[in-house]
This record gives structure tokens, C-alpha cells and sequence, in this order.
């Protein structure tokens, strides 16, 4: 079995906590080093005129960054995130977000991601992120 859209899918619909699910998120593609989310921008995230919170950002960045290391490893493993920084550019507004997380590196201990997130339908990048991860060796 690879570990395509639906599998990753599956994996987001049960191994992230109840908040992150009220996301959401669809796995729009997964690739060896790199997963597309996407959001629905609903009342729910958005702030004052229509503006989504950089919570959901940053939480959308994390857990695209996630599936893309099980992309990576071409199956879902542990990972901790041990660092985190989001770089809110603009507003964001629209109908959906689109997050594209990419695996910039992964060593035996850590991994190292990166991941863009865009405006839809006006394509407008609104936010960017990077972060590391502690990934547990596996039990043999």
C-alpha cells in the first residue's frame, strides 16, 4: 500500500486531536517529500471582517508539515514539533486556504519543513512557516 491522498487523509481523520479536525482539512495531493492541504475559510476561523486567526494558519502549516514527513517516510511515523515559526504576510481572506508543506531535510533525529500558505481564490500567499522536528528512532 502507498501512502496516497487517502491514506493520508485517513491519517489526518485519526491521529490529530478534536480541535485540529474542527479545521476541516483535506489532503488535496501528497508526494514523497511534499502534502497540499486546504481550508475552508468559515466563521469559525475568521477574526473581524473575515480575516482568518493566525491559530488556524499556524496550526494548518503544522499539520501540513506532518503529512508531508509521512509523505517523506511514505508512511505515517512520530514526530514531535520542536520548533515553529509563522510569518503572517497579510490578511487572509477568501474561501479556502491552500497549504503546501514541503520536507526541506530529514536527518536520523530531526526534520526540517517548510510550508506556504495561500488566499484562494485570489491566490494571495498570506502566511509562511518553518519547523523542526524531533523524529524517534524506530523500534526494530
Amino acid at each position: 500500500m502507498s501512502f496516497d491522498t487517502a491514506a493520508a487523509q485517513e491519517f489526518l481523520a485519526h491521529a490529530f486531536a478534536p480541535w485540529v479536525q474542527a479545521l476541516n482539512l483535506t489532503v488535496d495531493e501528497i508526494g514523497q517529500d511534499e502534502a497540499i492541504l486546504s481550508m475552508p475559510i468559515t466563521d469559525d476561523i475568521a477574526r473581524i471582517g473575515g480575516i482568518v486567526c493566525g491559530q488556524s494558519l499556524a496550526t494548518m502549516a503544522d499539520t501540513a508539515m506532518v503529512i508531508a514527513s509521512a509523505g517523506h517516510y511514505g508512511q505515517p511515523r512520530p514526530v514531535a514539533t520542536t520548533n515553529l515559526d509563522t510569518q503572517f504576510l497579510r490578511p487572509g481572506s477568501g474561501t479556502r486556504v491552500r497549504c503546501t508543506a514541503r520536507v526541506r531535510r530529514a536527518g536520523k533525529a530531526m526534520l526540517f519543513a517548510q510550508a506556504d500558505m495561500h488566499a484562494l481564490p485570489d491566490d494571495k500567499l498570506i502566511a509562511s512557516a518553518t519547523a523542526t522536528f524531533f523524529v524517534p528512532p524506530q523500534s526494530s
